[in-house]
């Protein structure tokens, strides 16, 4: 439509249809412009076609270039079976009204459709629907067909109107705009996605072939020892093999612990115990790296209710990413555990080169590792999702050492007693 066809029926408007129609505009301009999801936007688009033609029902066709064929995605207001119209109704371009819509890229107002031969009757069929007016626009993405409004049915009777056909010819511009946006949107997200998994896969994949190298050496000198009745090649391989073994079943544990959607099966525990079973779990590798640990939970004497398996994971995790921080042969790694009003804290600080501000948040972030090939970005991830399934919160600051102190908060229950021992009547 040039200008001076648009300033002509423009000039033809009541005040009361210009301020209906800039309204809408307007509003329909800072809805879809701030919709960035391709479906939501697409519902939204078809919701407020609805709206600004005062129509019984609405849907919008996408074209399928490939098949060269427009297919129902959303259909709103008293259709009828909607799911039919989007399982068995496929129109070729210049079929039926919106067909033909799409094929002119122009738009068609039909008063009275059961007098209109491009009416396709089995649109109706398949929705057990009855169409009486409709009003068809494509959707134009520059010179780019995206598909087809069709607004249905005027509400109290009558036909569409051209202010009507004016003011969705207007919206599907913003509308076809907008989807655009989101397709380079969704493009470029999926491409980052991509690449995303990529590097992660990559990263996993290189820290695996690094745990079963030093197995597959480890086994090859135990079997020499056993050739050759070398003791000392059975000593120097079997800790190795240990440790590999360990790498590889603490990957595989945060693996499934990560994919998994899981809710805690919470019990009474001695955290108190809990923690020193952590510890010494944890023994060996303080003792081959020189590192030291201090825990303190004296005051943890109340049992806790947790999921166990889980809050031993992550203590473990955090004890992991604590001793792989610190320097060798000086590291110190300090352990604490305390209730507190309405929560439990548990705290593991080290004297590492702590984490930057910028970064702590990123270190929770699954694939997100600061260790290079020698870390999964796993054991960070896995602990922050253990603690939220318990409704808890997990956070890391700078630590009186100097490193990272991580801080871990589980909501606990207060307990209500009967300090007097006795009732109240």
């Amino acid at each position: 439509m040039d200008v001076t066809s648009q300033v002509s029926w423009l000039n033809n408007l009541s005040s009361d249809e210009l301020v209906r129609i800039v309204d809408a505009v307007y509003r329909v301009h800072r809805l879809i412009s701030a919709i960035t999801d391709r479906d939501t936007l697409l519902e939204r688009i078809v919701e407020e076609s609805q709206q600004l033609a005062h129509a019984e029902a609405s849907s919008l066709m996408l074209y399928d270039a490939e098949r060269d064929e427009l297919y129902f995605h959303v259909a709103l207001g008293d259709t009828g079976d909607q799911q039919a119209l989007k399982r068995e109704i496929r129109l070729k371009l210049g079929e039926g009204i919106a067909g033909a819509a799409a094929q002119r890229r122009e738009s068609i107002n039909v008063r009275d459709v059961q007098h209109d031969e491009r009416f396709y009757r089995m649109a109706d069929e398949a929705s057990r629907f009855e169409t009486r007016s409709l009003l068809a626009v494509p959707l134009m993405d520059r010179d780019r067909l995206v598909g087809v409004l069709e607004v249905v049915n005027k509400v109290g009777g009558g036909c569409f109107t051209e202010p009507d056909m004016r003011v969705m010819e207007m919206f599907s511009n913003l509308a076809a705009t907008a989807l655009a946006n989101a397709r380079l949107i969704e493009e470029n997200l999926r491409s980052e996605r991509l690449a995303a998994i990529g590097q992660a896969v990559a990263g996993l994949s290189h820290y695996i072939k690094n745990i079963i190298t030093g197995m597959v050496g480890s086994v090859e000198l135990i079997d020499q020892g056993f050739s050759q009745g070398n003791r000392e090649f059975l000593e120097r391989s079997w800790p190795i093999l240990k440790r590999s073994t360990k790498r590889i079943a603490s990957f595989v544990e945060d693996m499934l612990a990560f994919s998994k959607v899981r809710v805690p099966v919470v019990e009474d525990c001695d955290v108190a115990a809990l923690l020193d079973e952590v510890a010494q779990s944890f023994w060996a590798l303080l003792t081959a790296r020189r590192v030291a640990l201090d825990v303190d939970f004296k005051d943890a004497t109340r049992p806790i209710r947790v999921d166990q398996r889980g809050i031993y994971r992550c203590v473990l995790n955090l004890l992991i990413n604590a001793a792989d921080a610190v320097p060798p042969a000086d590291g110190r790694i300090r352990l604490t555990a305390r209730p507190e009003p309405g929560a439990f804290r548990i705290e593991v600080a080290d004297n590492g080169p702590g984490i930057p501000e910028d970064l702590r948040q990123r270190v929770f972030e699954p694939f997100f590792s600061t260790k290079g090939s020698r870390g999964t970005g796993l054991g960070l991830a896995v602990t922050r999702k253990i603690v939220e399934e318990h409704g808890g919160r997990i956070s890391v600051e700078t630590s009186e050492m100097g490193g990272a102190l991580f801080t871990v908060l589980l909501p606990q229950a207060r307990e209500e007693r009967d300090t007097s021992g006795q009732g109240s009547g």
